[in-house]
């Protein structure tokens, strides 16, 4: 009897060894995405139907329908500049169109085709205006937005990358886009200004730690053509212009002509009073002779107007705004002063053509509706526009060393 059940035990171990040894079909699973299409549509019909219908906001503009206009950046006599590029969603027109200008001036003078980073500049701009915010107990102004100059103060204290160096972009992202980074920092300085927390050292660090998150961490050193460079030599050895050679152009009649002052607006957050003030005439006429002599200028001003179409890549000035003829300082400083000309875009002029109604500019835009055209990133300017609602300009000090003659500055 027992030998039985042992010899059982035996077959059946053996069986079951030889069923197991054999391939057997197994399930398996997987990842997989367990969306409903149908779920899915269902709660778009449900949005649609508690969606209610708006009408599409509509501006008043010109119509430019049977106008004689430029049409094509290949019409205008143009200097050398790197290619259009988008900004993004950022407020960094000011750095944009400087390094733009920079760019063209390092070729004019050396030759050199450079990339330049603009956001290692955005980046320590954003450093000095925390440092000012904090020294004024949170009563100096802090945002994206800031002017050309700023673009000589940070390269004199922090230097210059080329742009491989630091985009200032995070793997796999392809623009810009710097509206959470500046919801996070002005949540933090809104509660560093809560709790009295004015401490320098605390605060800067906290908003470094932001803009590594968002931005990266900017090159303390890095090589070029095989040298090891950090961007201060790069700004000597490298880019070698003369950044004090630059000097800022204003027109306008609350600071007295020919004279030195501040330009008054919230992007001009440090205060910068090194803006060569000079009647609307000289402004102009200077303007236009440095680009017809071969200087490239960098422009900031208003573009919020009915005379500008992103899809015509045209500004101009209706006469149904004010005639050609009547366009002159009390025109420009009475819309300065009422606040419907704002100092909100940077631009870098790159070239001109002069036709039957006057001077035309050729603009590099970096912004949104600079690439809405047939030619991404470029704008038309008539000398109206300029005239009336480009409120600055910056340039290399020989293309108006006539102008600064009128300067006595001992």
């Amino acid at each position: 009897m027992i030998k039985n059940v042992i010899l059982s035990i035996l077959i059946g171990f053996i069986l079951t060894s030889i069923i197991i040894s054999q391939d057997i079909d197994r399930d398996t699973g997987k990842f997989i995405d367990t969306k409903s299409e149908f779920r899915e549509k269902m709660t778009k019909t449900a949005e649609e139907f508690r969606t209610t219908e708006e009408e599409p906001a509509l501006r008043f503009k010109m119509d430019f329908e049977g106008i004689d206009l430029p049409n094509n950046p290949d019409q205008f006599t143009s200097y050398w500049h790197n290619e259009p590029v988008s900004q993004g969603w950022t407020w960094t027109c000011w750095c944009y169109s400087s390094t733009s200008f920079f760019e063209s001036e390092i070729y004019r003078q050396t030759q050199k085709k450079l990339n330049l980073s603009v956001m290692h500049t955005v980046y320590w701009e954003t450093v000095e205006k925390v440092r000012r915010y904090i020294r004024e107990r949170g009563e100096s102004y802090v945002a994206g937005g800031s002017e050309a100059n700023a673009t000589i103060r940070i390269w004199n204290k922090y230097g210059v990358v080329p742009f491989e160096k630091y985009t200032g972009l995070q793997d796999g992202q392809e623009c810009h886009d710097h509206g959470q980074m500046w919801e996070e920092i002005k949540t933090y300085l809104d509660h560093v200004k809560t709790i009295y927390n004015w401490n320098e050292e605390e605060v800067v660090s906290t908003i470094k730690s932001i803009l590594n998150h968002y931005l990266g961490e900017p090159p303390i050193e890095f090589k070029v053509d095989g040298k090891t460079m950090t961007p201060k030599t790069y700004l000597k050895k490298v880019i070698k212009i003369d950044i004090a050679d630059y000097v800022n152009i204003l027109s306008l009649m609350e600071v007295p002509y020919y004279s030195m002052g501040e330009y008054k607006v919230p992007d001009n957050w440090w205060h910068s009073d090194e803006y060569y003030n000079v009647p609307l005439d000289d402004f102009i006429i200077s303007l236009k002779n440095a680009v017809k002599n071969g200087y490239t200028v960098g422009i900031g001003g208003d573009v919020s107007e009915a005379g500008i179409s992103a899809h015509d890549e045209v500004a101009m000035v209706p006469s149904f705004d004010i005639p050609s003829e009547y366009i002159e300082e009390n025109a420009r400083q009475f819309r300065f002063s009422n606040r419907s000309t704002t100092d909100d875009h940077g631009l870098h002029v790159v070239g001109y053509q002069d036709r039957d109604d006057g001077t035309w500019f050729l603009i590099k835009d970096s912004g949104s509706g600079g690439h809405t055209g047939p030619h991404p990133g470029y704008y038309f300017y008539h000398e109206d526009y300029i005239k009336l609602k480009m409120m600055n300009f910056i340039v290399h000090k020989n293309a108006v060393e006539d102008l600064l003659k009128n300067f006595n500055l001992e």
